[in-house]
């Protein structure tokens, strides 16, 4: 069945995929198989339709949004685990979707009456997700069904662009995870994060340009594109800052500047060098508990033409550290009542969040709901968060990988059943 859907996946559209694979799926068992999305902000659930649901073929008592607090199919998006559905749902399994670690939404899987729930039932129907989240990315760069599916309003021009030039939202190897969130999602202007692996070493890059408009997103994306192109041929962190101050003094003649933090992790031995060009230094949560703000003198922004050199600096991390770059709009900005976030509040956070042991991309996406409510729903300028956890000098067990980065465990036929799982293959209480 997944070699049919790859076979015949090559020339669908996005709007195609949800009648391509409950066809395939049927033969198979599944009698209905949908495709929830999670949308920009993470809030809610959208149904993917396929043209024959749109035609009036699908099931009617399919709702097209699901909130992802408070119910089944947000908790199988939130903690990586596959879902049972109610008791009234016989049969109905929620499964997460994931491109990698980047979460896109859950699988709603209904099986046969006659269908045995085992831990081949549960590896067949992760394998099924994991492919058609392939599919979903490779179509949704050429689908605006996509890009209207996961928007609830409408976006700014800044936002269309700053959306477009980042990485995924979520990003694990043996040694190291990073996850970034970004609010507000659609007004952002000015700020842009960016990351990248060459062998051994993590690129960071975090950005602030200046204003809350279109101005902003231009210079926040040539600052992006000059230190990818300059990183690309090799220049060092130095260089690559050098070159996007020349860069952004040379296109907006030192009108528009960007602060921002550069930072190269070497994943073998946890060597941290970075640089500070007028943005506030890095901070690393030690050991679950502590918040530690790594010194070092800053340079003037970028852009500014004051032709004042940055400076490089250097730390050890040591393994579980979790490094944090993040823009002043998470800890300066004000309330209505005229009472900033602050740096403590942020590190408290995640520093209790962590205790809770929930996957890291669930954690950012919570901060982010306290966030907002901390101003009401409303932010006058651009907060960004990007977290990277450092195993060690030793890779993550499997297991570790997968509860940080939310991944359902890992199951094959010869293992045992997950402990969350009975014998007869219902889920425990």
């Amino acid at each position: 069945m997944l070699g049919d859907l790859i076979a015949a996946s090559h020339v669908v559209t996005l709007d195609q995929v949800p009648d391509m694979v409950a066809k395939h799926a049927a033969r198979v068992g599944w009698q209905e198989v949908l495709i929830y999305l999670a949308d920009l902000q993470q809030d809610v659930l959208c149904l993917l339709a396929g043209q024959e649901s749109e035609a009036g073929g699908g099931a009617e008592t399919v709702p097209d949004e699901l909130r992802i607090e408070g119910t089944l199919a947000g908790r199988a998006f939130q903690t990586g685990s596959i879902v049972a559905g109610a008791a009234s749902e016989g049969g109905v399994w929620w499964v997460p979707l994931l491109d990698g670690t980047e979460r896109l939404g859950v699988l709603r899987a209904t099986a046969a009456p006659d269908t045995e729930w085992d831990a081949q039932a549960a590896q067949d129907l992760r394998n099924l997700a994991g492919l058609l989240a392939l599919m979903v990315v490779s179509k949704r760069g050429t689908s605006d069904t996509y890009a209207r599916l996961v928007r609830r309003r409408r976006m700014n021009i800044a936002a269309e662009m700053e959306w477009r030039v980042m990485p995924p939202r979520t990003f694990a190897t043996g040694r190291v995870l990073i996850s970034a969130v970004m609010e507000p999602a659609y007004e952002v202007s000015g700020d842009v994060f960016d990351y990248a692996v060459a062998r051994d070493i993590v690129h960071l890059a975090l950005f602030d340009a200046m204003g809350h408009d279109t101005a902003a997103g231009l210079t926040a994306n040539l600052a992006v594109a000059a230190s990818r192109n300059h990183r690309r041929q090799g220049s060092g962190l130095l260089p690559t800052a050098e070159a996007v101050e020349r860069i952004l003094a040379e296109q907006f003649d030192t009108n528009r500047f960007a602060t921002g933090v550069l930072a190269e992790l070497n994943t073998e031995t946890g060597i941290l060098i970075w640089t500070s060009l007028g943005h506030p230094p890095p901070v690393i949560i030690r050991n679950g508990r502590t918040a530690l703000s790594l010194p070092c003198s800053p340079a003037p922004p970028m852009g500014t033409g004051l032709g004042l050199p940055p400076s490089l600096c250097r730390d050890q991390l040591e393994p579980g550290d979790r490094l944090l770059l993040y823009s002043d709009g998470i800890t300066e900005a004000r309330n209505s009542e005229g009472r900033e976030f602050g740096l403590p509040s942020f590190t408290d956070f995640l520093i209790q969040h962590h205790a809770d042991g929930l996957p890291v991309p669930e954690t950012l996406r919570r901060l982010m709901r306290r966030h907002l409510m901390y101003h009401d729903g409303r932010l006058n300028d651009d907060a960004t968060v990007l977290l990277l956890e450092w195993s060690g000098p030793t890779p993550y067990r499997p297991a570790r990988v997968e509860s940080l980065a939310g991944l359902p465990e890992h199951t094959t036929p010869t293992t045992a059943l997950p402990a969350r799982w009975t014998e007869s293959g219902a889920e425990e209480p």
